[in-house]
């Protein structure tokens, strides 16, 4: 991902998403920052964003999409607490990324199940090539 306006996009729908069970945790927060800093996006342009409408973005490269999606889940996971709110609009965002339900539903039942909410990349991406086939 080149664009510093797709990398804006990218961070405005993980906090956008980060707020949906009402409020933010300090270690969203905190995974948000790491997320931005690994983008490079500059801290105040990161800070502007808590006080901006979403960024429509559209992720061309099904690989990104899926990597947004797994950013997404680890912050649903960041604060302990796993919200039914959280839990519907995770699905919801995967399915409006064109991303198979049923990838869906794996990956996120895989992450509950580990103790560290982590699941290894390769994993990741089978579940989803698995569904291309």
């Amino acid at each position: 991902m080149n664009d510093y306006k797709e990398k804006l996009a990218l961070l405005s729908d993980m906090i956008a998403f980060s707020v949906v069970d009402g409020r933010l945790h300090e270690r969203e927060y905190l995974f948000l920052a790491m997320i931005a800093e690994e983008l490079q996006v500059d801290k105040g342009d990161f800070k502007n964003l808590f006080h901006q409408e979403e960024y429509p973005a559209v992720i061309k490269s099904e690989f990104e999409r899926i990597q947004q999606f797994y950013r997404l889940a680890l912050l649903m996971h960041c604060d302990g607490v796993l919200h039914e709110r959280e839990h519907i609009k995770i699905h919801e965002i995967g399915i409006n990324m064109g991303l198979n339900p049923h990838a869906i539903k794996r990956v996120l039942k895989a992450m509950e199940a580990s103790p560290t909410k982590l699941i290894s990349a390769e994993f990741l991406l089978e579940v989803f090539q698995e569904q291309l086939n």
